[in-house]
């Protein structure tokens, strides 16, 4: 008969997969070393097969093992939901769920929301991913977005979070080597030909039509991180620069140049717990400059 694996098994795997030496996953599992050698020989006798190789570095799972060890990650997080649903006397919000947005939203302002809420949310795993593409949701590649946008696609729905406004700032470092104060005269950093409509972009030409820009980046996260660097002047989110010390703004709400933010989902995602357990603590969490939270 085919050797039939139990949770004892899948643990032991999982234990010396994360562990990567007999020690350190006996002290995962509580039990003394010898315990997860004999174990460990005992599994691999009844399947028949070899799971880990034995190097210098430790154990090393083979491609079997660690099919075991995601098995056994998934059942760990079910034994978790279930545990959670009867403490809180309530079905526990899990599952994946696939956000994608721009590296800059990622970092300015998703992470510091993600961290206020999802440890309360043990069960519910997210898969992030950057991009300034909407087609990604229409192909089923993502569940959420979150987007700067004033004309979020018609096909997916959602909500508004706030207006985004910009400012036009430069690190101290570059301003105290240059010797002209007009923008005109600075050079230029800006978003490249991949984001030809990009507000910042838009509001440069009409405001200083004669720049052209020293330094051309396919992310706004790219430009921030040049104007860091002291490489030049840019219209940049206020809400990637806030808190910045060593950066001057030049100036500040810049006319035409506005955005606002999307939290986006398709119609066949909107009725999930997930998904709107998820918007409720985004727009609850999510701060904009000269924006109020928003309520659940």
């Amino acid at each position: 008969m085919q050797y039939e694996i139990d949770h004892t098994d899948l643990a032991l795997v999982l234990a010396l997969v994360r562990g990567g030496t007999l020690a350190r996953a006996a002290e995962l599992l509580k039990v003394d070393v010898s315990t997860v050698f004999r174990s460990l020989r005992r599994l691999e006798q009844s399947l028949g097969s070899v799971l880990f190789e034995k190097s210098r570095a430790g154990y090393l799972p083979n491609a079997a093992a660690q099919l075991l060890a995601q098995q056994a990650e998934l059942a760990e997080k079910a034994l978790e939901a279930a545990r959670l649903g009867l403490e809180q006397g309530r079905e526990a919000v899990s599952g994946t769920l696939r956000l994608t947005c721009t590296d800059a939203v990622l970092h300015g302002l998703l992470l510091p929301a993600l961290a206020c809420f999802m440890p309360a949310y043990p069960a519910l795993e997210l898969e992030l991913t950057t991009s300034n593409d909407f087609a990604n949701l229409s192909r089923r590649d993502a569940d959420i977005a979150l987007r700067l946008t004033t004309t979020p696609p018609g096909h997916l729905v959602g909500r508004c979070l706030g207006a985004v406004s910009y400012v036009l700032c430069a690190a101290d470092s570059y301003l105290a080597r240059s010797s002209d104060t007009d923008p005109a005269n600075m050079a230029w950093i800006a978003p490249d030909d991949f984001l030809p409509n990009h507000p910042s972009v838009v509001w440069r030409r009409q405001r200083y039509p004669e720049v052209q820009p020293a330094y051309r980046c396919n992310s706004t996260l790219s430009v921030a991180q040049l104007v860091r660097a002291g490489l030049g002047v840019a219209a940049l989110p206020a809400f990637l620069v806030r808190g910045e010390t060593r950066l001057q703004v030049l100036q500040n709400d810049l006319h035409g140049c506005t955005s606002a933010l999307w939290l986006l989902t398709r119609p066949d995602c909107r009725a999930l717990r997930s998904v709107t357990t998820l918007f409720e603590e985004l727009g609850r969490h999510i701060r904009l400059p000269g924006t109020a939270a928003q309520s659940g």
